[in-house]
């Protein structure tokens, strides 16, 4: 069982991983950063510097500025997936007399999917200008708290909203401001939020219903008798077929469907989890970059003097979900976004 071990261990890295980000996501030292720089230190006085330069170009290229690569890399993986779908597992859930119904709803999912993909790539996310300014610097109070009034973002020039963020890799400010997604290639903010959370919840329907109808497959493979199978072991003695001999049967006989089962296992648990996490910001009325800010709070506009703090909110008012206003109406300021109100010329 050599392949499953090394399959075990393969799952088990890539899980420590997924609860590393997850714990130590929105904190300034990470045991990544710091595992990170210790490895370029320690390899750096034997690295060529055309070769540091190039490498921090690529990185700060893929991280540090608006690129597509990402959104290539997302069209080039789900495109590997339905290929493995249409042409393997497709034909064996036909032989299984599936019914067409079934089988077309992952490409009816990937058309709505590809929609909100687009819309979030391509929407304003609520960027911050001088013509909307006015209107913008209205639409929510400042909690003294994350936000203060009359702070004035140094990049744009313009007096920075309550709930806005200058995004580095825009190059703006964004009301609203949840966080950057490379894999959009964009912002979310106020005035695309909705498309996010639509397109993580797409994704996660479509991967689980792959991820179902594969699973359906292999379990009728499973069915037709192989759990009553009899093989001959080293030792020239005939054994049945536990379990264990059966997952790596579908492992040798199956390879490619059983690593994409895998992986959509995988990504439906991982998107879920985050899909699961952005609704729940969305009731509460609280973004990502609060949320972060929130953790472990230091008063950027206090520090580093604490004999001057900021006041606390308004009385009634929640330090933590200052701009909670109730879960129906966090709803719709997600769906329907507050927009600027343009006052007319007399």
């Amino acid at each position: 069982m050599d392949f499953l071990t090394l399959f075990a261990i393969y799952m088990g890295v890539v899980l420590t991983c997924i609860a590393l980000v997850c714990k130590y996501s929105g904190q300034q030292q990470t045991p990544f950063g710091v595992l990170f720089d210790a490895l370029t230190k320690a390899v750096s006085p034997w690295t060529p510097l055309w070769l540091q330069s190039f490498t921090q170009r690529i990185l700060h290229k893929l991280f540090h500025q608006r690129n597509s690569m990402f959104i290539f890399l997302h069209i080039f993986l789900e495109g590997m997936v339905y290929t493995e779908f249409t042409y393997e597992v497709f034909g064996f859930c036909r032989d299984m007399d599936t019914t067409l119904t079934s089988l077309s709803v992952p490409y009816i999912l990937l058309v709505i999917k590809s929609w909100f993909f687009y819309l979030c790539i391509n929407r304003d996310p609520g960027t911050v200008t001088k013509k909307r300014h006015a209107g913008q610097v209205q639409l929510y109070p400042y909690d003294k708290r994350l936000f203060h009034p009359g702070l004035c973002c140094p990049t744009c020039q313009l007096v920075k909203p309550a709930r806005s963020k200058h995004c580095r890799v825009c190059n703006r400010c964004v009301q609203r401001f949840d966080r950057h997604c490379v894999w959009v290639n964009n912002c979310v903010g106020a005035q695309n939020t909705r498309y996010f959370l639509l397109y993580l919840l797409s994704v996660c329907a479509m991967a689980g219903d792959i991820a179902l109808l594969t699973g359906d497959m292999l379990h009728a493979v499973v069915r037709s008798g192989l759990l009553r199978a009899r093989y001959v072991d080293d030792n020239g003695q005939q054994q049945e077929a536990g379990m264990l001999f059966v997952i790596q049967h579908l492992f040798l006989t199956f390879p490619r469907i059983v690593f994409m089962l895998g992986f959509l296992v995988f990504v439906f648990l991982l998107l879920a989890s985050y899909a699961m996490f952005h609704f729940y910001l969305g009731v509460v009325n609280q973004t990502s970059n609060e949320w972060y800010k929130g953790r472990g709070h230091i008063c950027q506009h206090c520090h580093p003097s604490p004999d001057h703090l900021c006041g606390p909110p308004a009385s009634g008012q929640s330090k933590r979900w200052f701009y909670n206003r109730g879960v129906l109406k966090n709803l719709k300021e997600i769906f329907c976004p507050l927009s600027p109100v343009h006052k007319k010329d007399n």
